[in-house]
């Protein structure tokens, strides 16, 4: 990372003002400023979750990712928006480690070089990923589905045995709150609305405690109900949870957002707010139109 980075990423936490010693190594790399990290632990100390810098990818010729940077503050939910084909999908492969850059830096907090880890590990590490299309496992109740997605040993003798405990329960039962389903928990997943689904799947990561959400147009085919009661969940889970939403949906996005980075042709174009973006002649000339 570049020190720039790290010394605005210091800036943005109130809470970290006091100017630490430059000697000190971050991971594998040298740091703006010095602290003491627990190696595979996530170190948001200079007030970034996510950063990507410089990332190049390209199929059989095709620049998919070109010079792509940007980061992610902690708690901070992010929109990303842009024309099909900007690079959206490919940025959250990368992330997730589905797809390995050609170059460049993709980096969890402060010492977790992604570009290690491959995409189970990644999960591991506290990066959930929700696609498009809800996947739930539809003969199952909402609670089964729930009670399946919690972080703990998945072996045959361990599933066979288990049993909530009374923390676990208390968090099945906070999620349930959270995602807006207490009320159809007993009610088989296959018989919930497609909105309903959504929010089920976004209860399933956050059973995993996941650090940093990644959110591919949640909103996409829901009733304007659905969409709404959508941006109270996102709202709700801001702070808490580092969210990154990919849509098109503007009029979601403009309650949800505090800022929106476009992408175009693998890289930034524009980021700022809604209002902005909208605003910048080369957003509208290449995405939103005249």
């Amino acid at each position: 990372m570049t020190p720039d980075l790290f010394e605005q990423g210091a800036e943005r936490l109130e809470s970290h003002k006091a100017k630490l010693s430059t000697d000190v190594t971050s991971g594998d790399r040298g740091a703006s400023y010095g602290r003491i990290h627990t190696s595979g632990a996530l170190d948001t100390t200079h007030g970034r979750i996510l950063y990507l810098e410089d990332v190049h990818v390209s199929f059989d010729g095709f620049k998919a990712i070109n010079h792509l940077s940007l980061d992610i503050s902690p708690g901070e939910l992010r929109c990303i928006i842009g024309p099909n084909g900007a690079g959206k999908t490919t940025m959250m492969d990368i992330i997730t480690g589905k797809t390995k850059p050609d170059s460049g830096q993709v980096f969890f907090g402060s010492t977790i070089d992604l570009l290690r880890y491959n995409e189970p590990e990644i999960a591991q590490l506290g990066i959930g990923r929700k696609f498009q299309k809800p996947t739930v496992f539809e003969h199952l109740s909402v609670f089964e589905n729930l009670e399946l997605a919690l972080k703990t040993h998945k072996g045959v003798a361990a599933s066979m045995f288990f049993k909530l405990d009374g923390v676990q329960s208390d968090r099945l039962c906070e999620v349930l709150e959270t995602i807006h389903l207490t009320q159809e928990m007993r009610r088989q997943a296959g018989n919930l609305s497609h909105g309903q689904k959504q929010w089920l799947e976004i209860g399933m990561l956050l059973m995993q405690d996941p650090k940093l959400l990644l959110l591919d147009e949640p909103v996409a085919g829901m009733t304007d109900f659905e969409t709404e009661r959508t941006a109270e969940l996102f709202l709700s889970l801001k702070g808490k949870h580092s969210l990154m939403v990919v849509e098109h949906d503007m009029s979601f996005i403009n309650t949800i957002s505090d800022i929106v980075t476009v992408l175009c042709d693998g890289s930034v174009l524009a980021q700022g707010t809604l209002a902005q973006v909208q605003a910048d002649e080369r957003v509208i000339e290449v995405y939103l139109g005249r």
